[in-house]
């Protein structure tokens, strides 16, 4: 194992290890020790790698609050406050978003739906920019104060960057700055369709945010409403079964995916 600290490949093993059962080893070069989780988003914390990834996956994925979470995990001899869930979500969310961004770029169509939903964020209500393909794949999400033409490009301008696709048309409500911002941030070659009624299934998509958001009664900063929507989506793409809305999948098949996509996700962030 290289060592953390100097990059060392010149370690060397320790015969202890952690409280928490992790391996040690100490560097033959700078003279400084180290353990499994040295040096990753894991570091210093006071529970086993895979269970506060658990605890960050259920409060992303389910309609659990802190004290669920904390109450439920005592149950398994786990002891931790509301507070440390938390302080887990704000460090390991982040880093749930990113590696799921990068593994889905280039993976999404060439037609896209694009709407707003509403988030109360210390009692105002700000914009939940999101857009899905012809298949109900997440394109992108991104959270703004203001509907207007800036947070648009912003969002289309993220977008690009995010799945590395540029579309052929784009769908979306009849919101007067979506025009201008399809052809400053995606190009005039793209089609731009204003039926609302073409809309219909990501206003149906909107639901689950909206049902996952409702029981948290708001958030209290700008930045952990937009990381929390980010993460939550993207999860949730990552375990959604049908790859489009008409597909087929029998029960012992959607219990397999689910398997499988959480060993995958688990390996992605070192947790597993």
């Amino acid at each position: 194992m290289k060592c953390p600290h100097c990059k060392s490949k010149k370690t060397t093993e320790r015969s202890d290890r952690t409280e928490l059962g992790y391996r040690r080893y100490r560097c033959r070069n700078c003279k400084r020790q180290f353990n499994e989780r040295t040096g990753t988003p894991f570091n210093r914390l006071q529970l086993p790698t895979d269970v506060v990834f658990l605890i960050v996956l259920w409060r992303l994925r389910y309609k659990l609050s802190l004290r669920d979470l904390a109450e439920m995990f005592l149950e398994r001899g786990f002891v931790f406050t509301h507070e440390a869930v938390r302080e887990w979500e704000r460090l390991i969310a982040p880093l749930i978003t990113q590696k799921l961004r990068k593994r889905r770029k280039g993976k999404v169509g060439n037609s896209w739906f694009v709407d707003e939903s509403y988030v109360k964020v210390n009692g105002k209500w700000h914009y939940l920019y999101r857009a899905i393909d012809r298949d109900g794949n997440l394109v992108d999400v991104r959270l703004s104060p203001k509907r207007d033409k800036a947070a648009a490009k912003a969002f289309f301008h993220k977008a690009l960057e995010t799945t590395g696709v540029c579309p052929d048309r784009v769908t979306t409500d009849g919101h007067k700055p979506y025009p201008a911002a399809i052809k400053a941030e995606l190009g005039e070659h793209v089609k731009h369709r204003t039926n609302q009624y073409l809309n219909n299934h990501l206003e149906q998509d909107h639901r689950d945010i909206k049902q996952r958001y409702y029981p948290m009664r708001g958030f209290k900063s700008f930045y952990d409403a937009s990381r929390f929507c980010c993460a939550f989506n993207e999860v949730r793409h990552h375990f959604r079964p049908r790859s489009c809305r008409r597909k087929s999948l029998s029960l012992q098949a959607k219990r397999r995916l689910y398997r499988d996509r959480f060993a995958q996700l688990a390996t992605m962030v070192g947790a597993a």
